[in-house]
């Protein structure tokens, strides 16, 4: 549930006119210009997998790390060659975000920008595009920006010693493994970073379902947000994740700018209600449901 709040901050300098939804990345993170795009390739003499390089068509946009169409992934998306490549990125606690971006830089993408969703690392990028752009550290920006105005007092990347005490560790496989959350990470992790209480991102997505405000604190626009809402991706995009299969026509959703967003009927009250309850779960990381209650 950090993507949503990496999404927000990004948007918020938007509004300030320090970021463009439009522009290349590498506008801001020059190290990553000319990626390459990696295809695997069998050998007909052996049978083995090779990787051959292709220019990008285009570069990937601060827009497209908002969709998940940068032509990142997770490595555990898929078993290609190519994603086994995309392991060796330097993402670790004991690594900052600049660091873990440079890594990134050596790697090949996995798609041509803009031509296929597969959940990825690209919030984790928009994380440092936000450092770079705001230029504050990413725990900073959020502290100042978003949760101090929303009173989020138990909110950011780490849990302070005298709230130790209160800390819950997640259920026995609900999710993959967590680094110490007791001390500040130098990874600050736009992706899935974040410690918080339910009450505390109950405020966040109030302000969310109040279009961009809470008890007289404005964050973002009605606007802004009406656009993060509804569906983003280009017409004819292929949708090319395993973990990331919450989203798609399968599964009755698309994507926002940060959000998924439900696109079905099938979702509404009726007689196949168990299976909407399963499906909803499923889907409830990074959902910002506009359907009603």
């Amino acid at each position: 549930m950090t993507k949503p709040v990496t999404s927000v901050a990004a948007m918020m300098l938007v509004e300030d006119g320090k970021l463009e939804l439009s522009a290349p990345v590498d506008t801001y993170l020059p190290e990553l210009k000319g990626m390459r795009v990696g295809v695997e390739r069998k050998l007909a003499a052996t049978g083995e997998a090779d990787i051959v390089l292709e220019k990008a068509k285009r570069p990937m946009t601060v827009r497209d790390l908002l969709r998940h169409t940068a032509g990142l992934t997770y490595p555990e998306e898929d078993s290609t060659a190519v994603h086994r490549l995309c392991r060796r990125a330097a993402f670790a606690a004991d690594n900052t975000l600049a660091e873990f971006v440079a890594s990134l830089a050596k790697r090949p993408l996995v798609h041509q920008p803009g031509e296929v969703w597969e959940y990825s690392w690209s919030v984790d990028v928009l994380a440092r595009v936000v450092e770079v752009a705001s230029g504050q550290s990413f725990d900073r920006f959020l502290r100042d920006r978003l949760f101090k105005p929303l009173g989020m007092a138990d909110s950011g990347f780490y849990v302070p010693e005298d709230k130790l005490a209160r800390l819950v560790d997640a259920p026995p496989g609900d999710g993959p493994a967590t680094w110490d959350v007791g001390k500040r990470p130098k990874l600050l992790s736009g992706g899935g970073g974040l410690v918080s209480t339910a009450p505390d991102y109950l405020r966040f997505c109030q302000m969310l379902l109040n279009g961009g405000e809470r008890d007289g604190v404005r964050i973002l626009r009605q606007n802004t947000l009406a656009q993060m809402t509804k569906n983003s991706l280009p017409a004819g995009v292929r949708f090319a994740s395993a973990v990331g299969a919450f989203v798609g026509p399968a599964a009755g959703a698309s994507w926002g700018l940060g959000f998924a967003i439900r696109t079905k009927s099938a979702f509404q009250r009726g007689a196949r209600g168990s299976r909407q309850l399963r499906m909803g779960r499923r889907l409830g990381h990074d959902v910002l449901d506009r359907s009603g209650p």
